[in-house]
């Protein structure tokens, strides 16, 4: 009998591409440890050409993933603040590009759409900004859940409204405008919804940047339907062998990561009492070197050092009397040490210190 593990909550692969670009801007990265009821992904496209987007995207990547690190090592923490939390970082983020783009100038003008599905047991938490879209596929329907922040929706509804032809809305020149970005301004607009989507078992989320969409999303569906009971690392190597198909001259960057649901289920939670969360209140300073303080001169060799009684009494536990008969032999010695440096040439020992600013 061959032994099997089971099967893991989530089954994750990430596929990622330059298309026909020159240079990649699409950033992205996803943590889901094995044995694990949480994870997350982070995607960035970056924009604003060459030496640039790159730039911006690998820097909202950093920002974001190293800050909710930090607060997925607390889950429960997280999902009590998470909407507030989630927001916070992308603001995090959008504050570090103008820091760069201050000291950088011939940066301005960078940077990046973001998209962050964040999954604690069934449950789906997501901010984004931009237009990199997050995919549910569930029983045979793909439903795009987040927001798009670009134009492509308003040309859409003028087509709807008899506004604009259909014929020339899906190579519309504007269709790709985006109304909201991360790129040290403020940010116009943010979808982060209050609450969490609950996922089922058999769903599949994507997560993508808008490389993707060079499919479309009939042909996204078959692919998921096709290989809906595969591994993720299938379904990802089918959803880019569709895209290199298409061989076309204007394929924009790609990456993507596909988030399978095996288990759906809810775990009990054990009861804990109370605490304060430390998950929204990470220290951000630089390490940096102050200047050194006055030079002390260095204890002379046997000499311990000398402790007031009651903090004694509170380190050795020992009955008041005897801590007082041992300080004031402490104290003996240390003035016999004194006048013997009186005499002597006093070694002075340099001294570093490192603090955060």
């Amino acid at each position: 009998m061959i032994w099997r593990s089971r099967e893991p909550r989530y089954d994750v692969a990430s596929g990622i591409s330059q298309g026909a670009r020159n240079y990649q801007e699409d950033a992205i990265a996803a943590d889901f440890p094995v044995g694990s009821e949480a994870g997350f992904v982070v995607l960035a496209d970056g924009m604003g050409g060459h030496a640039a987007g790159d730039v911006a995207s690998k820097i909202v990547l950093t920002e974001v993933f190293s800050e909710l690190k930090f607060h997925f090592a607390d889950v429960e923490a997280f999902e009590r603040q998470a909407p507030e939390i989630l927001r916070k970082v992308a603001e995090f983020a959008n504050e570090t590009l103008r820091d760069h783009a201050a000291r950088h100038p011939e940066t301005e003008g960078m940077g990046a759409t973001l998209v962050v599905p964040a999954l604690v047991e069934n449950r789906l938490w997501w901010i984004s900004v931009g237009d990199s879209p997050l995919f549910l596929y569930r029983n045979g329907l793909l439903t795009q859940v987040n927001e798009d922040h670009s134009m492509g929706p308003q040309i859409d509804f003028m087509v709807q409204s008899g506004l604009l032809d259909a014929r020339f809305a899906a190579d519309h020149p504007d269709r790709n405008c985006l109304m909201s970005v991360l790129m040290g301004a403020q940010i116009a607009k943010i979808d982060c919804p209050t609450r969490p989507l609950e996922l089922q078992a058999g769903d599949i989320v994507v997560c993508a940047s808008d490389g993707v969409q060079f499919l479309s999303n009939a042909q996204i569906t078959k692919i998921l339907g096709k290989y809906r009971k595969s591994r993720s690392t299938e379904i990802a190597e089918r959803l880019l062998d569709e895209i290199y198909k298409l061989n076309d001259p204007d394929q924009d960057n790609i990456s993507f990561t596909i988030i399978k649901v095996n288990d759906a289920s809810v775990r009990p939670r054990q009861p804990r009492p109370p605490r304060a969360s430390v998950a929204v209140a990470r220290p951000r300073g630089l390490t940096t070197v102050v200047a050194e303080p006055d030079p002390l001169p260095a204890p002379p060799d046997g000499v311990a050092p000398v402790f007031e009684p009651e903090e004694a009494a509170a380190m050795v536990a020992l009955p008041m009397a005897e801590v007082v008969e041992i300080e004031t032999a402490l104290r003996d010695a240390a003035n016999d040490a004194e006048e013997d440096l009186a005499k002597q040439r006093v070694v002075v020992v340099p001294r570093r210190f490192v603090a955060l600013a």
